[in-house]
C-alpha cells in the first residue's frame, strides 16, 4: 500500500471500503444505475430529516417521492455555528472539517464524514489515472496559511501526496523566474492551482521566449482549477507549455464536480448528483443554463442535498450513466497590485480575511476592493460591526501575505453588490489597466 493510502487510513478515512464502493457504482448496468441514484437521493434526504435538526427545520413539506419538494440550500443558509449543523452522532472527533475557498465571497466551515471524505479522494485516484497523474510530482499553484500549525500541517500533506508548492502571494518577475528555474531541476509530471496564477506563470515565459515543456521535458498536462479559464487564456497556456490543458471543474465542498476526458468535460455523478435549475428553482431541460445545484449523495455529517454553489452551467447526457457538462460560467479573479511593484492573485485575500472566519456564521460575506495600489475597502455583511481586535488581525494577515503599508477601510453593509447573474465576487481591482 502506497504512503497516501497509508495517511488517509491512519486518519481514520477507509480509503480501501470506498474505492470498492466506487467499483460497485460504476459495474451497475444503466437501468440499475438510475435506481441507485434514485435510492441515494431519497436515503441521503431521509438520514438528514431524521438526524439532523437544522436540516429538518428547512424541509416543511418534503415528499421523498417527489424531487422537486426538496429545497435548495445555499451558502447563506450554512452561515451558523458547524455544531448546530452536524447530524446526531457526529462531533470534531469523527468529522473531516474543511473551509470553502471565500472566492464567492460567501465563506463558511462545513464537515464530512470520514467515509464521504475516502469516496471524495477515491474519485480523484481514478479520474486522475485517466491522465497518469495521480500521486505523481506536482507543481501546486495554490496558497498556503502562513500560521505555525497551518503551515506545517499543509507542508506534510505536501509531502505525502508528492508536490512541489510555489508561493502565490509573490507574482513579481523575479518570483516567476525562480519558478522556471525549479522547473529546471524538478522532474514535474503536472501542475495545477488557480488559474490567474497560472496564466501569470505563463505569460512571464512567453516574454522570455521560453516553452515550459522543453524545460521540464517530464511536464505532461495543466489542470487549471478554482477560477474560470476562459478559451483566450487556454490558448495562451498551450503556447507557454506545450501540453495538453486539462479543464478541471472541483470545490472545497465536493472535490471532484467534473474533469476532461477524450474531449469531453465528465461529469462526477458517482457520489454527486448534478442538477441545473432557472431561477425559479425549476429543472432545466438538458443544455440549457441555468445554476448549478449540487447533493453529495453520501455525506452522512453535515447535510448538502440541492446545495446552489454558485456558478452557472449546462449538462448534457451522453447516456444513462454519463453527463458531461457542456457550459461553465464561474468566477474569474482580477490581479492585486501593491506599492513596491508586487502582483498577487485575488484570492490571496481568503488568507487574509480567513484569520476573522469562524465557523459561527457571524460573517455572512466579504468583498475586498482595491482603490488604489495603497488603498483597499473591505466591505461585509455581518451580524455585528467588526472588532478591533479583528481588524487587526485582517491588517496583520495583510502585512504577513501581502505586503506592509497599506490602508484598509472596514465598511459593514446589509448587503453587496452582486453581478448580473447575482454572483458575488470576492476580489475587485478598481485600478485603471
Amino acid at each position: 500500500m502506497n504512503l497516501f493510502n497509508l495517511s488517509l487510513r491512519f486518519n481514520g478515512f477507509p480509503i480501501s471500503e470506498a474505492e470498492r464502493t466506487l467499483k460497485e457504482i460504476q459495474e451497475k448496468s444503466e437501468s440499475d444505475f438510475e435506481t441507485y441514484i434514485i435510492q441515494k437521493k431519497r436515503e441521503i434526504v431521509s438520514f438528514h430529516i431524521k438526524h439532523t435538526p437544522f436540516y429538518k427545520s428547512l424541509t416543511k413539506d418534503v415528499n421523498l417521492l417527489d424531487w422537486t419538494t426538496v429545497p435548495v440550500m445555499t451558502k447563506r443558509d450554512l452561515q451558523q455555528p458547524l455544531k448546530d449543523r452536524l447530524s446526531r452522532n457526529y462531533s470534531e472527533k469523527n468529522i473531516y472539517i474543511n473551509k470553502t475557498s471565500g472566492s464567492s465571497g460567501e465563506p463558511f466551515v462545513f464537515a464530512k464524514d470520514k467515509f464521504c471524505h475516502a469516496m471524495t479522494w477515491a474519485i480523484f485516484k481514478e479520474w486522475y489515472g485517466w491522465h497518469s497523474i495521480f500521486n505523481t510530482k506536482q507543481a501546486r499553484f495554490y496558497g498556503i496559511p502562513l500560521d505555525k500549525k497551518g503551515y506545517y500541517k499543509e507542508r506534510f500533506k505536501d509531502w505525502v501526496t508528492n508536490r512541489y508548492r510555489f508561493n502565490v502571494f509573490d507574482l513579481s518577475e523575479t518570483a516567476l523566474d525562480n519558478w522556471i528555474k525549479e522547473f529546471e531541476k524538478t522532474d514535474f509530471v503536472f501542475m495545477t492551482g488557480y488559474t490567474s496564477v497560472i496564466v501569470a506563470f505563463a505569460n512571464r515565459l512567453l516574454q522570455r521566449n521560453l516553452v515550459l515543456s522543453e524545460i521540464c521535458p517530464s511536464l505532461k498536462v495543466c489542470l487549471p482549477t478554482s477560477e474560470m479559464l476562459s478559451e483566450e487564456d487556454k490558448k495562451l497556456l498551450e503556447k507557454a507549455f506545450n501540453i495538453p490543458i486539462i479543464n478541471e471543474y472541483g470545490s472545497a465542498e465536493f472535490g471532484l464536480i467534473a474533469l476532461k476526458k477524450d474531449e469531453q468535460w465528465v461529469l462526477n455523478n458517482l457520489n454527486l448528483y448534478v442538477e441545473i435549475l432557472d431561477d425559479n428553482g425549476k429543472v432545466l431541460p438538458q443544455g440549457e443554463e441555468g445554476r448549478i445545484v449540487i447533493t453529495d449523495l453520501y455525506n452522512k455529517a453535515h447535510p448538502f442535498i440541492r446545495y446552489e454553489i454558485g456558478d452557472i452551467g449546462s449538462i448534457n447526457a451522453v447516456d444513462r450513466k454519463t453527463s458531461v457538462l457542456k457550459r461553465l460560467i464561474g468566477r474569474k479573479e482580477d490581479y492585486v497590485k501593491l506599492p513596491s511593484g508586487k502582483t498577487a492573485p485575488g484570492l490571496s485575500f481568503y488568507y487574509v480575511t480567513k484569520s476573522i472566519m469562524k465557523d459561527d456564521g457571524s460573517i455572512q460575506e466579504i468583498k475586498v476592493l482595491q482603490h488604489a495600489l495603497n488603498r483597499f475597502e473591505i466591505e461585509y455583511v455581518a451580524k455585528f460591526e467588526l472588532t478591533e481586535a479583528q481588524k487587526a488581525k485582517i491588517l496583520v494577515a495583510l502585512e504577513k501575505y501581502l505586503e506592509p503599508g497599506v490602508n484598509v477601510l472596514f465598511s459593514k453593509k446589509l448587503h453587496l453588490e452582486r453581478t448580473k447573474r447575482g454572483k458575488l465576487k470576492q476580489f475587485t481591482s478598481l485600478l485603471k489597466p
